[in-house]
């Protein structure tokens, strides 16, 4: 009888611990990133009356008569099921679709989450701005002119340097393209009026910077060979209307003593055959065609000689043979231009954005885009053996398992989304269903302790 009255009040605790974790999951219905508690139960230890009996010859088994003392809780699992998305439209708010944790640094202690609501500090650096704790990632390295991100190393404090400026950068490459027209008509050679030297020219015009950041007009007109089929003379000038300063040489290998033409021939299919230049130096037989082109700058600091700053650039027409991103001859309206050229002014940090592999991007004022660092991100073994730690963080357990970290979409690593929030994974329906059945449960054991009360007494007024 003694046995139902601590059985009725183990029922009665377990079931308030499940009304505690229920309480909490419906309390954090609107926690960012928060993920829900479950109980389970299991039975305590049982009372045995009599042990099980093998057969014999003459009666059957018996089984053993056992009486349970009660419930208790086996396990509060944190499930950790992928919460909706909702859309924020801020820059530094982040959510993860898949697996994964984003890593926060307080000190040297390290605290994981999912709840992906940053924002940057008067520093620049990245962080939860509710606790101040730092977003972990990779920041960028230049490298041989190129930001080069190096995930294998330890992840660090991410800053963001907004306002920061980016150097003036002087073209060093003028990639032409597209087609010049076969059935150009030849300049006369007496005579020829400004119409017919307008036919029979292919001009075009790109700018190109210095390195101060000045833009310059880079010219390139092309025309018709006259009596060669599939030849065309270009002349190059940068800033026509100076360019008895600018002094434009255009060669291979080293400009000294050009002059600002080369020739180019097409075979008889249209596509980039040679170039020879204006000393008859010829281009390789195959690969791509390479110009050195070379202009005076003004203002700039003079050499030994007193002589202002000549900076070179290459001019590349493409690759012999080649019908993609290369200069080409047939019977289409012209069409040959300069795509494509490496400098630019200065400019400053005006924004940034981050991708779907958690790479920060900065977009500067002079259109220039750049590598700034790149999230971090933290898997284990065992999510589930991941101790909470308040504010929305787990750390590390004995039985999680070692934090592997990498970048997003990587072993297993979730994708990462901008502009967007995970929201709590709590189901209110599941949650207030679950509430009913834990509300029953503990009426039942309330009823169980008063039955056996009454038997007591029962036994009791015996005595009367």
């Amino acid at each position: 009888m003694m046995r139902s009255l601590y059985a009725g009040v183990s029922g009665m605790q377990n079931h308030q611990t499940k009304m505690d974790v229920i309480g909490n999951n419906v309390a954090n219905v609107n926690t960012t990133g928060f993920k829900r508690g479950r109980v389970d139960f299991q039975d305590m230890i049982s009372q045995q009356l009599s042990g099980a009996a093998a057969p014999t010859t003459e009666v059957g088994g018996v089984n053993p008569k056992e009486v349970g003392l009660g419930v208790q809780t086996a396990a509060i699992n944190t499930i950790f099921t992928q919460g909706n998305l909702q859309s924020t439209g801020v820059s530094t708010d982040v959510a993860i679709q898949g697996n994964g944790f984003f890593i926060l640094k307080n000190g040297e202690e390290s605290f994981y989450t999912r709840a992906g609501a940053f924002s940057l500090d008067q520093d620049g650096t990245l962080v939860n701005p509710a606790n101040g704790m730092r977003v972990q990632g990779w920041m960028a390295r230049e490298m041989n002119g190129e930001m080069i991100i190096q995930t294998a190393a330890t992840p660090t404090d991410l800053t963001i340097p907004v306002g920061s400026k980016d150097p003036a950068h002087a073209t060093r490459n003028v990639n032409f393209a597209c087609n010049l027209d076969k059935n150009t008509p030849e300049i006369p050679a007496e005579g020829a009026t400004e119409a017919d030297i307008a036919k029979g020219t292919w001009a075009t015009e790109f700018k190109i910077y210095d390195s101060f950041g000045n833009e310059h007009n880079l010219a390139v007109s092309f025309t018709r060979v006259r009596g060669t089929p599939n030849r065309w003379t270009a002349t190059v000038n940068v800033d026509p209307e100076n360019s008895e300063f600018t002094n434009t040489q255009v060669g291979f290998g080293t400009t000294n003593g050009m002059e600002n033409t080369f020739t180019v021939e097409f075979d008889n299919t249209g596509t980039l055959r040679r170039v020879v230049d204006s000393s008859e130096n010829t281009s390789n037989d195959s690969g791509e065609i390479i110009l050195q082109a070379s202009f005076l700058v003004a203002d700039s600091t003079p050499d030994a000689d007193g002589n202002p700053e000549r900076q070179t650039f290459n001019i590349n027409l493409g690759t012999i043979g080649s019908q993609r991103n290369t200069v080409t001859q047939s019977a289409a309206t012209s069409s040959t231009k300069a795509w494509y050229q490496d400098g630019y002014t200065m400019g400053y940090l005006d924004n940034f954005k981050i991708d779907d592999s958690g790479i920060i991007t900065g977009v500067y004022s002079n259109g220039q885009r750049r590598k700034i660092g790149q999230l971090a991100l933290a898997t284990f073994a065992n999510q589930g053996g991941l101790e909470k730690a308040g504010e929305n963080t787990y750390v590390q357990s004995n039985n999680s398992g070692i934090a592997n970290i990498g970048q997003s979409g990587i072993a297993g690593k979730g994708k990462l989304r901008a502009g967007v929030l995970e929201m709590s994974n709590v189901d209110l329906t599941e949650q207030f269903t679950d509430m009913i059945t834990t509300q029953r449960g503990f009426q039942s054991n309330a009823k169980t302790i008063q039955t056996a009360d009454t038997l007591l007494e029962t036994v009791l007024s015996l005595k009367r």
